[in-house]
C-alpha cells in the first residue's frame, strides 16, 4: 500500500508542477508564457526575468515529470524544493505564514511532501525502483 501511496502523491504533486512549468513556459492552462512571468519576475527584481522565467519553467516542468514518473527522484524534488524555496524568499515570506494573506503556508507543505519522498523513495511504482 505504501508503493500505491507514493504514486499517488507524486502523480498528483509532479503532474501540478509540470503544469505551472507549461504555464511559465508556453501560457498553457492560463498561463501568461515566458514574456508575462519575465515582466513579473523583472518587477519584483528577479532579473534577467526571461533567463529566469525560463530556468523557473524548466525547473518546474521538468522536476514535476522527473516525480511524476519517478525517476531521478531526489535530483526532482531538488528541483520543485528550489523553485518553492526561491517563491517564498521572493514572493510570499514577507506575507507571513497563511496562504490566505499570500504567505508560504502552501509553498512549505510542497518542500516538506518533495523532501520527505525524495529521502524515503518514490516507490515501488515507479522507474528509480527498476533501474536502481
Amino acid at each position: 500500500m505504501m508503493g500505491l501511496g507514493l504514486l499517488i502523491i507524486r502523480v498528483v504533486l509532479g503532474l501540478t508542477f509540470a503544469g505551472h512549468g507549461t504555464q511559465k513556459l508556453f501560457g498553457w492552462f492560463g498561463g501568461g508564457g515566458v514574456k508575462a512571468t519575465a515582466g513579473f519576475f523583472d518587477s519584483i527584481g528577479i532579473k534577467p526575468g526571461v533567463a529566469m522565467a525560463t530556468m523557473a519553467g524548466l525547473s518546474e516542468l521538468v522536476g514535476g515529470l522527473l516525480f511524476t514518473v519517478g525517476l531521478l527522484t531526489p535530483l526532482a524534488g531538488l528541483l520543485i524544493a528550489a523553485t518553492m524555496v526561491i517563491a517564498i524568499a521572493t514572493v510570499h515570506g514577507k506575507n507571513g505564514y497563511w496562504a490566505t494573506a499570500g504567505g508560504f503556508e502552501y509553498n512549505l507543505l510542497i518542500i516538506g511532501v518533495v523532501v520527505g519522498v525524495a529521502f524515503i523513495g518514490a516507490g515501488t511504482y515507479s522507474i528509480d525502483a527498476l533501474i536502481f
